[in-house]
């Protein structure tokens, strides 16, 4: 047995086939779900894996996974995992041109996607090569007539015809798992994993705040050593590689997952409270602050207290939202973790984390802040990249350029370097501030947008920001803030923004520039559209 993560997953399931594994709870309200054991979801994903290779996909081909949330998704995974096919995350959100670059760059030959989207792949598909077998989720909306046919199986169809045995050749720790990040500073690229080192980076080894396992077989052996009543609920997109990987350490755990198919606050609480929740992932304020809301709105008083854990990663919790929400549910930790795609799990953040200090994180110890030029660490203070060794990705897909920026070997290791600008203290504690590519020179200084955008959440008429650069004649670029103020907020003037941002802020760093808006763009995960503030600032300024 290796690292791979079918299996693991099968040695889990033989430890505790009968323990509930996985819940799928659709909504709103329509009390539609589906219940699976570990031996259940075993199997399901067995006939989908068998019906795959029946169709004449070889081991190592790529299959994209164009869908929402739900069993199909994690299903068609482990599928793939176990026969040894590559399983690539397709955003929900893409339209036509972006889908024909990302089923072309992963060079899909299979798809399972979701028949609302037929439209979509039905007119990507007579651009893309290659791509050659489709699995259909779900039914053509009734009525429509005119919808374009695309030849695709039904996924009930190709489950039944799979065997729900195992019977798989056997699989490697160097099998691949690829995921494409979200596109926010350029084209979306497919980060290649082997398992083995997405299991240590991505998925803590089997125990995210302990040990790692020193051997494939501890897993089961954990698992069976240990008790159930913990239940993850990631609340973001499948498809955003996070909320995947979360499912997968629960899975590691021999814990139950649930999932909704998209994030809705209201359901999201009520489903806390009648399955007894105890974790939450999701991303940044963009998912916690509606939950703030619907808790001192038409969800007070949901018991929330099976919960000890909601933690985010690829957006932080702004201090005043942590605040509000732990006023309305004392009990829980909000951790916020700082990781990325290439990476997985960098850390966690401080409690003294915030507008003042900035966002202050204890690393592990294979992640240092380093001079991009020579890879030397940096001195106390000095401005660097966080990059991180060990268990890294190979590269990303079809990019040796990209990947030669990327990675690097230093003293016989392997090293990713990050885009992310940092400082590190004599604690060995690091300061994040930002995505290099995002940073706005504004008279000869730096800033960094997340920074300004934690003060300005904490400005009592604020729900949400983004900050952008502006070209400007006389500093290169100034600071502007886009704003979307909370319901029933008197509109505040730059002046008033700029007053509360002093106490908390440089003043090269205060906002130049105010532009309000009905609501901030952000990806279904949560992340930022920076691309989107940018121009929607530039063109309010022009």
């Amino acid at each position: 047995m290796e690292y791979n993560l079918a299996d693991l997953f099968e040695s889990v399931v033989d430890a505790v086939p009968d323990r509930e594994a996985l819940v799928y709870i659709d909504h709103p309200g329509t009390g539609a779900q589906r219940r699976l054991t570990y031996a259940e979801l075993d199997a399901a994903a067995n006939r989908i894996g068998h019906h795959l290779l029946d169709s004449g996909i070889r081991p190592g081909e790529h299959l994209g996974l164009h869908l929402y949330n739900g069993v199909e998704y994690l299903q068609t995974v482990l599928a793939c995992l176990k026969a040894r096919i590559v399983p690539v995350n397709v955003n929900y959100r893409y339209v036509e041109e972006e889908l024909v670059y990302l089923y072309r760059d992963a060079d899909l030959v299979a798809l399972v996607f979701e028949a609302e989207f037929t439209d979509r792949v039905a007119a990507a598909l007579p651009r893309v090569d290659g791509l050659r077998h489709l699995v259909r989720v779900g039914s053509v909306a009734p009525g429509a007539a005119d919808a374009p046919v695309v030849p695709a199986v039904t996924f009930a169809d190709a489950e039944a015809a799979g065997s729900p045995d195992r019977g798989f050749p056997a699989r490697s720790g160097d099998d691949q798992f690829i995921i494409y990040t979200g596109g926010t500073t350029g084209m979306p690229k497919g980060v290649m994993w082997r398992q083995e080192d997405l299991f240590f980076s991505g998925l803590g080894g089997g125990a995210p705040t302990g040990e790692p396992v020193q051997k494939p077989e501890e897993l089961a052996e954990r698992v069976a050593a240990g008790g159930d009543g913990i239940t993850f609920f990631p609340t973001a997109p499948l498809m955003h590689g996070t909320s995947t990987l979360t499912a997968f350490i629960g899975f590691n755990f021999g814990q139950r997952i649930v999932i909704h198919r998209k994030f809705a606050p209201e359901e999201v609480l009520r489903t806390i409270e009648k399955e007894k929740v105890t974790s939450v992932s999701l991303v940044g304020d963009a998912m916690l602050r509606p939950l703030v809301d619907a808790l001192n709105g038409p969800m007070k008083g949901t018991d929330c207290s099976s919960m000890f854990s909601v933690s985010s990663s690829g957006a932080i919790m702004s201090d005043t939202v942590r605040r509000q929400f732990q006023d309305l549910v004392p009990n829980v930790m909000l951790l916020n973790n700082f990781g990325s795609s290439e990476s997985g799990f960098n850390g966690t953040a401080t409690e003294d984390s915030g507008p003042e200090r900035g966002f202050r994180i204890r690393v592990n110890s294979r992640t240092q802040v380093v001079d991009p030029a020579t890879y030397e660490p940096v001195a106390v203070g000095e401005v660097g990249r966080v990059a991180q060794c060990g268990h890294v990705p190979l590269g990303y897909y079809n990019d040796a350029r990209k990947t030669a920026e990327t990675f690097f070997e230093k003293d016989g290791r392997r090293w990713v370097l990050l885009g992310d600008m940092a400082t590190v203290d004599q604690d060995g504690v690091v300061t994040v501030l930002g995505r290099g590519s995002q940073c706005i020179n504004t008279g000869g200084e730096k800033v960094y947008p997340e920074e300004v955008e934690q003060a300005l959440k904490s400005h009592p008429d604020v729900y949400d920001a983004l900050v952008a650069g502006v070209p400007d004649a006389k500093w290169g670029h100034h600071v502007a803030a886009v704003v979307q103020l909370r319901t029933g907020a008197l509109r505040p003037s730059l002046a008033d923004i700029q007053t509360h941002c002093r106490s908390h802020l440089a003043g090269y760093k205060i906002p130049r520039q105010l532009v309000i808006t009905d609501s901030i763009r952000r990806s279904p995960s949560g992340k930022a559209d920076y691309r989107w503030a940018r121009e929607v600032a530039a063109s309010a300024d022009g």
